[in-house]
């Protein structure tokens, strides 16, 4: 275990002249650029809500995230740099943070908080990747990087799957709102990653209704590259954000918990598609200002200022340092953290350590950007000056070349500091655990072997369909961590002339032999729910064939898949295992 580091800025044990500490709500959405809030000048959108709750509290002016989602998540959650978690994907194993990190609900949980998060979780599906082996005592949604339907899908209840109850925004927060009530009596952190407005771009019409034949007031500046149906279809699904942050609220209100509870609410990254975002310049994926800044709203009725707009850059790993400093949480860790606490400027006191100029790295994608003061260097060595130049047009750095050589130096050493070796992943998937029953396997970890295809070449959400012969196999390189026996459940589809197909499961000296005895033959779905077309895969209503049970023995080695005997003209499509540790 590496020593125990605490940020300098932490006050700690702090009391707030309060009955208990206090609650703490964090709303995170998923490709929400800057500019998808009225608040910020869009008038295409209404978000009240939102806008209400930034203008209760404070404003963050200058907030950055990551260019895309899991390394956002990581950071929020360590308080530190993705890469040092060794994020360095969306998908496959990628996404998962190391299990030496300490995260921000390991940190309350050990206050005494009762956590849970609901929605997107993106950071690790086997526990103790699993959101309920990072701190949260309730989980309730997907692990993912995004999902294919969003209109009752299957979805993960503390492990277990379960169907969805209609529109998953709606049903993430109707849980949320359940476990706040649930657990009024003592403190709560909840943790409420919405998966929209990410593609595909689904919404209830009720919102829909509104946006389809809208024109749009606000385009953004390269408009001939712009995709209306989608630019509508996200701020549709901003506006149905916004009610729920509204319901939200309004379920604080009425437990009278109001007054004794932080509410956070910032985005990911930069919108998920050309459309107006005041001018900055990259989107998604970049690590230009389009890309990387973000909203942050942080309201405490009473105890943060009303109005305040913090002018400094910050970042995604300030906020675990900050909200255990404002709660008076103490925020050991096993690790250092990056971020700095912002606590004292939000209540007003004195800030006796704080590093105006500190420099605040964004990458992806070997893509390394620093921002310092009123300065940031692209990754391309170019210097621009955000406050005279918001739209990173005009290169100063012939005319600061002070500044341009001390970037730049600065982005070396973080290069050589944080992300070597990086991407050097030799993690296997994890299955088995002595303190948790179920262990989800999915095509999207899988290796297809033969003729076997991917539904989708993004694997988040795929299965594997072509699968024809005895050769055709599907394996993964896992390390059983809990010796036991194990119900493996296969989530399949198939025709009825393919009824009859036996499969194989083999881990070492272990094999177990199944057959597919009905037919589950169900059509795509997803599609028709999308307000525009996706480019993920779309989804199946999987059957469920039991196989029995598999001794599996603690150790690493390849998990197989594979037919014996082949009825038909394919298998099978399949989608995931589920292994159930047998008590």
């Amino acid at each position: 275990m590496k020593a125990i580091a605490v940020s300098f800025l932490f006050c700690l044990s702090v009391s707030f002249g309060q009955d208990r500490q206090p609650n703490v709500v964090v709303i995170l959405t998923d490709d929400q650029g800057w500019g998808d809030l009225s608040l910020h000048g869009n008038t295409n959108l209404s978000t009240p809500n939102i806008d209400a709750m930034a203008k209760g509290g404070a404003q963050f002016d200058r907030f950055y995230v990551c260019p895309v989602c899991s390394p956002t998540r990581a950071e929020f959650l360590t308080g530190r740099y993705h890469p040092r978690s060794r994020v360095y994907s969306t998908s496959a194993g990628g996404e998962r943070m190391d299990l030496d990190e300490t995260t921000i609900a390991d940190v309350f949980k050990a206050a005494g908080y009762a956590t849970a998060a609901f929605g997107k979780w993106h950071n690790g599906m086997q526990y103790p990747y699993h959101p309920n082996g990072r701190g949260f005592d309730e989980f309730y949604g997907f692990c993912s990087g995004h999902w294919g339907d969003y209109f009752s899908p299957p979805l993960d209840h503390n492990g277990k799957i379960v169907r969805g109850e209609g529109f998953v925004i709606d049903d993430f927060t109707d849980k949320a709102m359940d476990f706040m009530e649930a657990n009024q009596e003592k403190p709560f952190l909840v943790y409420l990653p919405y998966n929209t407005p990410h593609s595909p771009m689904q919404v209830p019409d009720r919102w829909w209704d509104k946006f389809k034949d809208k024109e749009l007031a606000k385009r953004h500046f390269n408009s001939k590259n712009e995709k209306l149906g989608h630019t509508r279809a996200a701020l549709a699904m901003g506006e149905n954000i916004d009610w729920n942050v509204g319901r939200v609220l309004e379920k604080l209100d009425s437990l009278k918990l109001s007054e004794d509870t932080i509410v956070v609410y910032f985005c990911d990254n930069g919108p998920n598609g050309v459309r107006w975002n005041g001018r900055m310049k990259g989107r998604k994926g970049s690590t230009d200002e389009g890309g990387v800044r973000s909203p942050l709203f942080i309201r405490w009725p009473g105890k943060i200022m009303e109005g305040y707009v913090h002018k400094e850059p910050t970042s995604a790993i300030d906020l675990l340092p900050t909200l255990a400093g404002l709660a008076g949480v103490d925020a050991k860790t096993a690790n250092t953290l990056d971020g700095l606490s912002v606590r004292n400027f939000l209540l007003g006191e004195p800030v006796f350590a704080w590093v105006k100029d500190r420099p605040i790295y964004s990458h992806w994608n070997n893509r390394v950007a620093v921002r310092k003061g009123d300065y940031l260097l692209d990754h391309q060595g170019q210097l621009f000056d955000l406050v005279k130049d918001p739209e990173q047009r005009m290169n100063v750095a012939a005319g600061f070349p002070d500044m341009a050589q001390t970037l730049t130096g600065l982005a070396n050493d973080w290069k050589k500091d944080v992300l070597a070796g990086y991407r050097d992943d030799d993690r296997a998937f994890l299955v088995g655990h002595p303190d948790y029953r179920y262990t989800q396997i999915p095509a999207r970890d899988g290796k297809a072997h033969g003729g076997i295809k991917r539904s989708n070449r993004f694997p988040n959400c795929s299965y594997f369909t072509n699968w024809k012969t005895t050769d055709d196999k599907v394996t993964w390189e896992v390390e059983v961590t809990h010796s036991a026996n194990y119900q493996v459940e296969v989530h399949y589809s198939c025709p009825q002339e393919s009824v009859g197909s036996t499969l194989s499961l083999t881990f070492g000296d272990s094999a177990l032999t199944g057959r597919i005895s009905e037919a589950h033959d169900p059509p795509v779905r997803g599609g028709e729910n999308d307000r525009v077309t996706r480019a993920e895969s779309y989804v199946k209503a999987f059957g469920v064939v039991n196989m029995g049970s598999i001794p599996l023995m603690k150790g690493s080695g390849t998990l197989t898949l594979q037919a014996n005997d082949v009825v038909g003209e394919e298998v099978m499509d399949f989608r995931l295992l589920m292994l159930t540790r047998q008590d």
